[in-house]
């Protein structure tokens, strides 16, 4: 289980967008991206996606949840696992790497047919956790065909549960996925199914491992 974000300063919203949208272009692929239909053909544009991360104002943060056999909602999470959901948003936003005094909008892919529930219970956690001064001022659903930096967060965090599910070990194991691990794994770093330091801002990686019950 992985849950992750791009991050970006807004007035550098317009810039990168379009920045991602003519490499798209470049490419003939002007559709949205998703892990799950990566193709050979597509590989040079997947590339210099990776590369244009790197190169520019972007932020990347995950929480890779590992061993999710282990979890114990009973003890911990109000023997509910929506409520484990909730504390993930929660940690995976309050990150180390934020400046103090920086106000932040949160754009959420549309998971389910609960989305206005989910929403609404986000809200409540953060006002109640900074006692109604939460930096995190707007929350709010989009579709991922919509927005690029969806569709980036996407692919780098199929890229870390493909690697952190040793898919890429299996036999029959797809050629594409594994080269672009392999090159997120060269330009980042760092081993994607591993933690990065805490204080890591271009490409953070929190690696939570439940204890063993």
């Amino acid at each position: 289980m992985c849950l992750g974000y791009t991050k970006i300063n807004t007035a550098s919203y317009e810039v990168l967008k379009e920045g991602i949208k003519a490499i798209k272009l470049k490419h003939h692929s002007p559709t949205e991206i998703k892990w799950n239909k990566v193709s050979k053909s597509r590989i040079p544009l997947y590339f210099e996606l990776i590369d244009f991360f790197f190169k520019q104002p972007i932020q990347f943060r995950c929480i890779l949840v590992k061993y999710k056999e282990r979890l114990d909602h009973e003890a911990f999470n109000k023997g509910d696992h929506d409520s484990f959901y909730y504390k993930l948003v929660y940690f995976l936003l309050k990150s180390a790497t934020n400046p103090p005094d920086i106000f932040y909008r949160s754009y959420m892919d549309i998971k389910d047919t609960r989305g206005q529930e989910r929403l609404a219970q986000i809200k409540k956690v953060f006002n109640s956790k900074y006692k109604g001064n939460s930096p995190f001022t707007h929350f709010q659903h989009i579709r991922s065909e919509e927005n690029e930096f969806l569709q980036l967060t996407d692919m780098f965090i199929g890229a870390i549960t493909y690697k952190s599910r040793k898919e890429h070990l299996k036999p029959g194991a797809s050629e594409v996925k594994n080269q672009i691990l392999n090159y997120l794994e060269g330009r980042s770093g760092y081993q994607l199914d591993e933690g990065t330091e805490p204080w890591e801002e271009k490409f953070n990686i929190f690696d939570h491992q439940p204890k063993a019950k």
